[in-house]
This record gives C-alpha cells, structure tokens and sequence, in this order.
C-alpha cells in the first residue's frame, strides 16, 4: 500500500483543481478511472459532439422518466483526464449571485456569492476584463461567431431581454454571446489550466485507468481507497484526508458501496452500514434543454462545419467553425416577475440541434435551446447492486414538480417568439420544430423532445439538517479523514452551466484544507 497525504478520487474539474493546489505543499495521489486527454476530439471546440457516448463518457442513461413519455435519456459524464470539461462545450457561466446567497442562507458559512466572488476571480485569466489575472483558467469570448447569433442576441433585445453587459460571466438577466474555456483556438480544459503545467512536481502523482471501488476505514475514520488498475487490485493509504470528485453521479456510488449512505439502502443490497446517511443520492437536480429549429436563408450555419476549407482554416488559422463550441449566444430570461434571478436559459446555436445532438435538415438551420435553470423537480442516485461494475440507477424525476412544465412550455413560447422577431428575418426560413400548437401542442413537444443539459449536481448535499451529508466545509458528517469536492455538494443548482461553479468550489475547498479547516 502507497502513503500520501491527500488521495483524490475522480481527476475531473475538481479533482484538477485539488490536485495543483494540494501538491504545492503536500503528497497527493490523484486517481483517474479515464484515459489521458490525448484524443484530437478533445481539443477541437466544435467536435465535442462526438465524444458523446464514447470511450470518454461514462455511458450513463437514466431510468425511464414517466414525464417525459418514458423515455430513458443519454446521461454524459467526462471519463478521461479533465472529466466533463474535457467532452462539455466549455461555456463559462458562474451563475448568478442570488444562487450562492441562497446557498448561505440555509446555513453554509462562507458560500454567499460576496465571499465566493474572490474563488472565481483567483480560478480566471482572459476575457472578460473582470476575470481575474492570475489564474490559469482561460476564459474567452467566441472567437468567430456566426453573424446570425448576433441577430440572435439583436432579437432577444426587440423582445423584450436587455442586452447583457455584464463583464463577469454570470447568469444575469439579459442576453449576449457566451463566454467559453478556450486557448488560441483550442478547448482549455480544467486538466489544460491546472493539471499539466505541474505533472512535473515531485509532491504529485497521477494515475490514469484506476477505478476506486471502495473507499477503506479504520474504525470511523476514512485512511485509503481500493482501486483496480490494469486488472490488478491496489490500495492508495491516505495520512491526511481521502477527497471524492467523482461527480454528482460516481461519488454517491462510491459512498454507498463503502457503507454510508440510507441503511435500509444498504442492507437490501447486503452492505454493511457504516454511517446512516439518509441524504446519500437524494437531492439530484439537473437542468433540462428544449430545443426549437428553424431553416435558415442563409449559409451562415455549421451544418458543414467539418468542410474542407473550415479544417484547413482552423488548422493554418485557428479560425472558422471549427473553434466554436456550438452555443455562441445565450439569454437569461424571468418567466415570472418578482423571481430573485432568472429561471430560465435560452441557449443559440447556428445548426440543427434535435434532442442531443445534430439533426439533418437537408439544409441550413438554427435552433434555440430553453432550458429550465432552476427546476423543483429532485431525483436520486442508486445502487443497483452492490457490484462496481453495475451502473447505479439515475432517476432525475424530471418534471415531477407541476411547475416545472409550466415553466419550461413558457420558456419554448418566448424561444419562438425570439425566433420570429424582425431581428432574425434575414436568416429564418420555416419552422422545422415544433409544430404549430396551442399550450398543449408545447407541452407534447417538451415531453417527447427534452433531454438533459448535462448539468447534474446536488447528490452529497451540503448543509447542517439531517438529510446534509457534508458540512459547510464539505466533510462528510459521522466521519474523520473523508471530503466531498465536486458538483454533488451543491444544495441547489445554480442558474447557469455548472462547471465554473464546480471550479470554484475545488478552490474553495482546497484553502479550506490547506488551512486545516
């Protein structure tokens, strides 16, 4: 068995993060089940759509989802160096403040976004100028958009959506391009900024292919993890803390097979309970995404994206299509007045986009996104055996809570109405999707169209009640020498995409531990 300091489980945004700040001064082992981040894929902005479903996605699907007529749906997560932000399309959004003031007005010291603000401005280098200097998290502008998102944004504002000029990438009201993580052309992912400029510390390893199956204890406190690597059993022993950033979806895995977690859970699966924690699973929320598509007049798309000529000047000039990610332009709308921050997310893209990924048109086309950003709907994360190598269930319960449908059917009406503004005449061609239709037409179209935005968190709850399973400073309660560092620690999902948010929490976490808090 190997000693280190810190051993941490999952070398996705978090597990990144940990590792380059937790190294400076201490012995970290960092554990990826994943393969490096080498494939050309990966680099490539545009092409993140093929990584989907591949050998860089844990493969996940949810349970059947009774609101959504049944369907069982694509569920990415990142299985490669860098995690999900080595397969996302790197938009950078740190939500919006009144997402992490109500994260400390249920009781979490330290996580307004006053005292978060500082986490982010340490993470961030680039564009906007309110990104901070320092940090090796390089943040853009697009670099080449299409002229049609910008029609995008000019219609947004005739209907009614202020124009967003906010210099930090939050997920105000208004609307704008999007900011993304990207270099000179290329995906910047978390590995990029954080893990690769210190590979070459000698207070740092790093190990790729390793599954941890179990996290091991001595008595309540948590002293190693078991892992298998090339089809041999190793053991990694941790003298200071063992740290989970598998994810909202393997992290409650892994907390469940090592014995904490609900106990008549574990005990129908024949698990000795370690530690009864209810909140183990629960609480997962995710964003979904209703897409709406329209044929376009004009060639100004990315329908041909991988044309010979857009390789040939993304290779000489690292410009053209191919250094988009897709989705150049967002809005931030309020369904409702009064609401402390808006709810839902419309999101712009120069192409077909058909449930989770490029439809074919026969022809150019744009589609618009809305996506449901502060969903009431919670589901869970659990096992379905007690055997690693059996996907645990993911049941999202999308649309469980009345309002959300309401909310959504609300936000695809205003996405149309988006579309068919004066602004866009010059592209727009006929609706593809959905059908002409009263509400309902709306609702049928959300039911059997919507899929997840890949936004998962929530399933190791911060907070102090009794359903919490870390605390404020994110250890897991009724253990010593066991954290929590990732997306799964989020009480309540923020308003925007939530890997910038899954960031900062890693920097948080990492001057919490380094400080011995």
């Amino acid at each position: 068995m190997s000693g280190y300091d810190y051993v941490v489980v999952g070398g996705g945004s978090a597990g990144c993060v940990l590792a380059n700040r937790l190294s400076r001064q201490h012995d970290v082992l960092l554990l990826e089940a994943g393969d490096p981040d080498e494939a050309r894929e990966i680099s490539v902005p545009i092409a993140w759509v093929e990584l989907l479903g591949s050998e860089y996605d844990w493969g996940f699907r949810t349970a059947p989802q009774p609101e959504l007529n049944d369907r069982s749906l694509q569920f990415t997560q990142g299985k490669v160096v860098g995690g999900s932000s080595s397969i996302n399309a790197q938009i950078y959004v740190r939500g919006h403040p009144a997402d992490f003031d109500r994260w400390a007005s249920a009781g979490n010291e330290g996580w307004a976004y006053g005292s978060v603000r500082a986490y982010y401005e340490r993470l961030e280098d680039g564009e906007p100028p309110a990104c901070g200097t320092g940090g090796p998290q390089h943040v853009v502008g697009q670099a080449d958009p299409s002229p049609i998102s910008s029609a995008f944004v000019d219609a947004a504002v005739e209907r009614g959506i202020p124009r967003r000029g906010h210099a930090e990438a939050l997920a105000a009201e208004g609307a704008g391009h999007t900011h993304v993580t990207q270099k000179s052309g290329e995906r910047h992912s978390a590995a990029d900024a954080f893990l690769k400029p210190v590979l070459d510390r000698p207070r740092l390893t790093v190990e790729t292919g390793a599954e941890v199956r179990e996290v091991l204890f001595d008595g309540s406190r948590a002293t190693g993890v078991r892992y298998v690597q090339d089809g041999e059993t190793a053991r990694a022993e941790a003298t200071g803390e063992v740290i989970l950033s598998a994810g909202a979806i393997n992290t409650p895995k892994l907390l469940l097979l090592s014995g904490v977690g609900p106990a008549d859970h574990l005990r129908a699966h024949g698990i000795e309970v370690r530690v009864d924690l209810p909140g183990v699973g629960r609480n997962l929320q995710d964003h979904l995404i209703a897409w709406i598509c329209y044929e376009s007049r004009t060639d100004d798309t990315y329908d041909d994206a991988d044309s010979w000529l857009n390789v040939l000047r993304y290779l000489v000039l690292r410009r053209g299509p191919l250094t988009t990610n897709g989705g150049e332009a967002s809005a931030y709308w309020r369904s409702e007045s009064g609401l402390d921050a808006p709810d839902v997310q419309f999101l712009f893209a120069p192409a077909h986009i058909e449930r989770n990924g490029l439809g074919d048109t026969g022809g150019p086309a744009f589609s618009i996104g809305t996506s449901l950003v502060s969903p009431k709907s919670r589901g869970r994360v659990t096992l379905q055996s007690a055997d690693f190598d059996d996907d645990p269930v993911v049941d999202p319960r999308y649309l469980s809570h009345e309002e959300d449908l309401e909310t959504l059917v609300d936000g695809v009406r205003k996405a149309t109405e988006i579309a068919e503004a004066d602004a866009l005449s010059a592209y727009r061609g006929d609706r593809i999707f959905p059908p002409e239709g009263g509400e309902s037409a709306l609702a049928e179209h959300v039911r059997a169209n919507a899929v997840t935005y890949y936004h998962p968190v929530g399933t190791c709850r911060m907070g102090a009640d009794e359903t919490a399973v870390v605390d404020d400073r994110l250890r897991v309660r009724g253990v010593e020498g066991l954290r929590v560092v990732d997306a799964s620690v989020v009480p309540t999902i923020p308003s925007g995409n939530t890997n910038a948010p899954t960031l900062m929490i890693a920097e948080r976490a990492a001057e919490l531990i380094a400080g011995g808090d």
